[in-house]
């Protein structure tokens, strides 16, 4: 059994349960509020897979998230040392300088729950696993932890989503509005 839907109403206070929401959590299909809680609840992000290589994903992504107002460390064994869009690459979670609230996860799905175990020592509160990386016997063990988790879902995709952003080019975001939407 999954651990209930957490909404985050004070986001400088600890998880509270919203009666009106309270559901077990379908990684199937998220809930719009539940990934604007998640978006709007992390600050700092720790891009575990960060390309140096501008053509790749999660270049771009970090780059949008950058530009959102989110602090991104890049965490790349292979890279360590180097910079990524002006930040400095991080071997490992152990070794940023504060404790972020999310990992983003840019790795095969084998390779989740390694780190979504790293980020429960770390003392994140989310994970959010990338596009097409989903382990469900990750996901387990960090909302056991308490962490909020989203698998197979891009944070640049959702967050423009919600914010009306890709109905900009034509997308149909399920968002209805004649006015520009912030996220929180």
């Amino acid at each position: 059994m999954r651990p209930p839907y957490v909404v985050f109403n004070n986001l400088s206070a600890a998880p509270s349960h919203d009666s009106e929401r309270d559901q077990t959590l379908n990684h199937d299909h998220y809930a719009d509020a539940y990934l604007r809680d998640v978006l709007a609840g992390a600050k700092t992000i720790a891009m575990v897979g960060a390309s140096p290589n501008w053509n790749r994903p999660s270049y771009f992504v970090m780059k949008y998230l950058q530009t959102k107002g989110y602090k991104v460390y890049p965490v790349n064994p292979r890279a360590t040392g180097e910079e990524i869009l002006g930040e400095t690459v991080y071997a490992s979670l152990d070794d940023l300088p504060e404790t972020v609230d999310m990992v983003d996860i840019f790795r095969a799905s084998e390779a989740a729950g390694e780190i979504a175990d790293e980020a429960i020592a770390h003392g994140a509160k989310f994970v959010w696993m990338q596009l097409t990386v989903r382990n469900d016997e990750a996901a387990a063990r960090a909302e056991a932890a308490g962490l909020a988790v989203v698998m197979d879902r891009c944070p640049k995709i959702e967050y423009a989503r919600l914010c009306g952003e890709l109905s900009w080019g034509g997308v149909n975001s399920r968002v209805i509005s004649a006015k520009r939407r912030k996220l929180a």
